[in-house]
Parts: structure tokens; sequence; C-alpha cells
């Protein structure tokens, strides 16, 4: 079976699910980035046009610069108002395990159907149908997939989702994921009326004081090894504090010591909690850092990938060198 036919029967087979429960469960991955946003909130106006209940959730409140998207207003933060009721129908977009959901899988009645739609390379095909295809830019490009294959006429509120997830993971289009699809779909958004440059605008170009004095505060721990080969930049739990800097604040950091000429592996480690320190991975191409975050539990894509270290910020940094090292030598 080639992978269009198979794709062609996934999606089939998630349209198949949708139409057959009702009242749903949405949830993204914890930190969500552009396109997890953007993933639930689309996911959320394919239910409401299909007439099914649900309600969207994710560990942690979603980053404030999406706040503009439609259904940003619905959606539960797990942290301040957890459902006192469990579920039993699940749709996860963008998450390529289960633990990515984080604490929202304590919701999940014992006998739960889970729909798992994804774009990881990583994803482990976990829950009880999947819609997962590795070469899509972003989940959004698969929900949009679905849409069309569902019957359902996009509009401009379903197109800023879209648009905004293409965006973000692509990095403005920049990326090698920007296939002549991608393009394609985004240039349909734009013809429903979708303000493209507005877009990028709030969610690539601006940036918090805090953001700023951050950035300042972490190029000054630029470092270099392996012949400048790999750069990364170190981020303390007392840098976020000095700074009032919150974990929005961090996005685009990792960027800066990729965009190094000559860097094959860019690295941001930051201190999520003491103890715990997470790593965000980008590769110029050479190297795959989707298999060296996978070796130590986390996962992503060839490129662009993270997991998480527990120890000091020290003994991550160490660790993640001689980790890059090896594929590097």
């Amino acid at each position: 079976m080639n992978h269009a036919t198979e794709y062609c029967q996934q999606l089939a087979a998630a349209a198949t699910f949708i139409e057959q429960h009702d009242d749903f469960l949405v949830v993204s991955h914890i930190q969500p980035d552009g396109d997890a946003a953007s993933s639930t909130y689309a996911t959320g106006w394919i239910l409401s046009r299909l007439g099914k209940s649900f309600t969207m959730i994710n560990e942690g409140a979603m980053p404030s610069k999406f706040s503009f998207l439609e259904g940003s207003k619905h959606i539960i933060d797990y942290s301040e108002q957890a459902p006192e009721r469990l579920f039993q129908t699940i749709i996860s977009v963008d998450c390529a395990d289960f633990s990515r959901m984080g604490r929202i899988s304590t919701l999940f009645d014992e006998q739960v159907q889970l729909l798992n739609i994804d774009h990881h390379p990583t994803n482990d095909q976990f829950g009880t149908c999947h819609l997962i295809k590795h070469d899509a830019a972003a989940t959004v490009q698969i929900l949009y997939d679905l849409a069309i294959h569902m019957n359902l006429q996009p509009d401009v509120t379903f197109g800023e989702c879209i648009y905004t997830g293409l965006l973000t993971d692509t990095g403005g289009f920049r990326y090698s994921n920007t296939t002549s699809v991608v393009m394609k779909i985004g240039a349909t958004m734009l013809e429903l009326g979708v303000q493209g440059a507005d877009i990028a605008e709030h969610v690539l170009e601006r940036m918090t004081y805090a953001q700023i004095v951050l950035l300042q505060k972490a190029l000054s721990t630029l470092s270099f090894a392996y012949d400048r080969k790999l750069a990364w930049l170190a981020v303390s739990l007392a840098d976020l504090e000095l700074t009032g800097a919150s974990s929005d604040d961090l996005d685009g950091l990792v960027n800066y010591p990729r965009n190094v000429e000559g860097v094959e592996v860019g690295m941001l480690i930051k201190e999520k909690a003491a103890g715990v320190i997470k790593v965000s991975l980008r590769s110029s191409g050479l190297v795959d850092v989707a298999a060296i975050a996978q070796s130590l539990g986390g996962g992503g894509h060839v490129r662009a990938s993270g997991c998480t270290i527990h120890g000091t910020l020290d003994e991550a940094i160490a660790r993640m060198v001689q980790e890059v090292g090896d594929k590097l030598q």
C-alpha cells in the first residue's frame, strides 16, 4: 500500500471516528506552540461545524500571542480549572507520544477512545485511531485535509488557525518543510480573507520587553564546541525571575545559536524547575536531532526536536554537548 492510499484510509477512519462519537476532549501538548494552539482551535471548529459537543483543554495556559484566534477564549487551563469528570472520547493534536499531553490524561475514562492526529516522525501511534502524516509541515495541514475530506467549507475563522499553524511550524515559510502544497494551502487561506501580514507581525515579529531583556541575558551565555559546529544558549530559573519573562518569552531563542554561520546544531538549554532541564535542538540538516532527542526520552523532527534532562543546568549542558558531539564526530 502506498503512502497516499494509506493516508486516505486514515482520513476516512478519522472522519468515521468523529461522526460516530460525541462529547470530545480536545488536547494538544504541554508548552504549546503555534501549531498546537492552532490545531486545538481548528479541531474545535470542525467539531462545532458537525454539531458535536466538545471541551478544549491544555496543561497550562496557551501562549497569549495566539489569543486572537477564535476559540482561545473557550479553552480550559488545567492548572486553574480542572473538569470534575472523566472523558471517554479524546482527540489529541500535535502530540508525538502519550506523555506529551501531561496531566490531562488523568481525565481519561478507563474505556477511553483516542484519535491521534499528528505529523511528528517520532509519533509512536498511541491511541485507538491514528491520522498521522509525517511529511506534513504541521498538524494543521492534516486538519485542513480532514475538513475537506468531511466536506466542510473552510471560512476565515478556520483559515486563521490553518495559516497560523503553517506559518509558525515553517518558520515563516522559510524552513525546508515549506512545500508547494503548504504554499497552496496558505494561498487558499489568504483568498478566504486571512490577513497573513497581520498574523506574521503578531506571532513572529512582535517581542515583549521581558523577551528582549531575556535575549540579552541569554546571549551572554552563547557557547561553542566541536570547531563551532555546536552552539548553545542556557537560561536558568534565576534568569527568568530576574527578567520577569515567562515560558512564552523563550520562543525562538534556540534559533540564535543555530543561525550562526558554520553551526550544524543549535541548542537552548533552559531550567524549567529545580532539577528539570528542557532542551530544544535545531539542526542544519546534517544531524538528525530527532534521534538524539528520542534516545533521551524526547522526540520531534529531524531538524527540530526536544527532550527533558533531570539534573542541574551544568549537568544537562555537559550531557547534551557529549550527545551531540558523538553525532558530529
